[in-house]
């Protein structure tokens, strides 16, 4: 760390940094993640006698980060989406994956024959690199089973999803069109009482609290303090 300039940088530097960057128009939660890098570095830094200062991000608070307003389809507009992609076999069958499995585009897009075997799919281009098995029912398999190749789809039209999904739901959220059908299998997994710890499983978060913000659609969300407060009857 030879630049003279590294060693003056301090906190009152990095806010100026951050403001700058939110006059940029980025988003505050890509803001924390770029601040966090820096701090890793300067603690890597530090660890490796290489910066003698104390960390300058130490004691930067993160930025507050709206909770993004999450879109998903109701059944009927499922039932509507499924209906407008008749005339697109390959588009209707991805759908109809995405809204089985809860998994992630890309993950169809890229999913392989062998890996559909006895009702059940594994993906194995996951976001986090590690392999998912979802079960899916007999009518679903053999809708998969009866298609030639390595890859299930060998081409996909994504825009003709997207656009499709934003003409029977148009309240989805701008940019979560075609996401918003991993929503919507989440977020009915979880009103027709599912498990949350199974749906953390089944849509390949590391971490619980990725999954909990489906929890407040499960039909006894909360129930608990009712039956196990101090003054139940």
């Amino acid at each position: 760390m030879d630049d003279p300039c590294v060693h003056k940088l301090n906190t009152t530097m990095l806010t100026e940094l951050r403001v700058s960057r939110i006059e940029q128009g980025i988003q505050p939660s890509t803001i924390n993640r770029e601040i966090g890098a820096l701090s890793a570095m300067f603690t890597a830094l530090i660890s490796s006698g290489h910066f003698l200062n104390d960390n300058p991000v130490q004691g930067l608070k993160g930025m507050k980060v709206n909770e993004r307003e999450m879109g998903y389809l109701s059944k009927s507009e499922c039932v509507q989406l499924l209906d407008a992609l008749a005339e697109n076999p390959d588009e209707r069958l991805a759908v109809e994956i995405l809204l089985s499995t809860g998994a992630r585009w890309g993950e169809v897009a890229a999913l392989e024959q062998r890996r559909v075997l006895h009702c059940r799919i594994t993906f194995s281009k996951t976001k986090n690199s590690k392999n998912r098995t979802v079960p899916i029912s007999e009518s679903l398999f053999e809708k998969i089973k009866k298609r030639g190749g390595k890859l299930v789809f060998p081409t996909l039209d994504y825009s003709l999803v997207r656009d499709v999904i934003k003409t029977v739901a148009p309240d989805v959220p701008d940019g979560q069109a075609v996401h918003a059908l991993r929503h919507t299998f989440a977020s009915h997994f979880m009103m027709n009482g599912g498990n949350i710890l199974t749906l953390q499983k089944i849509l390949g978060h590391a971490k619980i609290q990725t999954t909990m913000i489906y929890a407040h659609l499960a039909p006894d969300y909360l129930q608990d303090a009712v039956r196990f407060n101090p003054i139940a009857g």
